[in-house]
């Protein structure tokens, strides 16, 4: 079996900004979107699992990684409205989407706003609307983002991860392979802060019966950022969606690494059954 196809490094021009794209595969169009702090070298090894069978499309959020921040706000709306234009400027009529945490809620968004564009989505660690628990979780994590406190902001983000994997001895070379593809200027850093707004105020709770592609919803028990209530109460919201809910060890906000070789096939089989032709 051949290796997928990995396309060059590109800029393209959304909006008010430019926006940088990488590109893996080819076929139906799969689009990916980050979640919050994340650039998308993030995405760089399932990318390659899920070009086997697509065209799929990794890209940084405004202000982060290699994209220009603009002067638009910064929301959940917003970035929606980015990920259309993308579609745009990549001459994409319709896409698979799959959204992780704050790329969850953008997908939402991007489904209500413009739902002939979006052939099916996955929800990865996700919700519909911000709850006391995660305000309080939210409202600690960004707090170092917006002081620049960098050995905090990371040191905080350890609970995204598992306790297992926190306490295991392969934990520290997994952070010194991810470090390089966290924020690392004041502008992505004040950007980061931005988006931790944004998930704060993100809400689509009281729209998301009027999503009508079909909708995977995958949570985690030990996820501590999106917690699986608010993973299920989506799913109940979208018509016909299907919940799964991963369990025990590894079933953290950062599953689709911690148990990639449950997720990348489920969501792969998902997508399968929901082609466009």
């Amino acid at each position: 079996m051949t290796a997928p196809t990995v396309h060059a490094a590109r800029t393209v021009e959304v909006g008010d900004i430019s926006v940088a794209v990488q590109e893996y595969g080819e076929g139906e169009p799969l689009l990916i979107i980050n979640g919050t702090s994340q650039s998308l070298g993030f995405w760089a090894e399932a990318a390659q699992v899920w070009a086997g069978s697509y065209r799929v499309i990794t890209y940084d959020l405004r202000g982060l990684g290699a994209s220009e921040r603009g002067t638009a706000e910064m929301t959940v709306p917003t970035l929606a409205a980015d990920a259309r234009g993308l579609l745009d400027a990549l001459g994409v009529e319709r896409a698979h989407v799959l959204g992780y945490s704050l790329g969850s809620a953008t997908a939402q968004e991007l489904a209500l706003l413009a739902p002939e564009r979006v052939a099916s989505l996955v929800l990865l660690c996700t919700w519909g609307r911000t709850d006391g628990f995660q305000r309080a979780v939210i409202t600690g994590l960004a707090h170092p983002w917006r002081t620049g406190d960098m050995e905090a902001a990371l040191g905080a983000l350890g609970i995204a991860f598992s306790p297992e994997l926190l306490n295991s001895p392969e934990f520290g070379a997994l952070v010194e392979q991810l470090l390089p593809l966290f924020p690392s200027t004041p502008a992505q850093i004040a950007a980061t802060a931005e988006q931790w707004d944004a998930d704060l105020l993100h809400d689509t709770l009281d729209r998301l019966t009027d999503i009508t592609v079909p909708t995977l919803v995958v949570a985690g028990e030990q996820d501590l950022l999106t917690p699986p209530w608010q993973g299920r109460a989506v799913a109940e919201r979208i018509p016909g969606a299907r919940f799964e809910l991963f369990t025990g060890p590894g079933s953290s906000h950062a599953l689709g690494v911690e148990r990639a070789e449950e997720f990348l096939p489920m969501s792969l089989q998902f997508l399968g059954k929901h082609a466009m032709s």
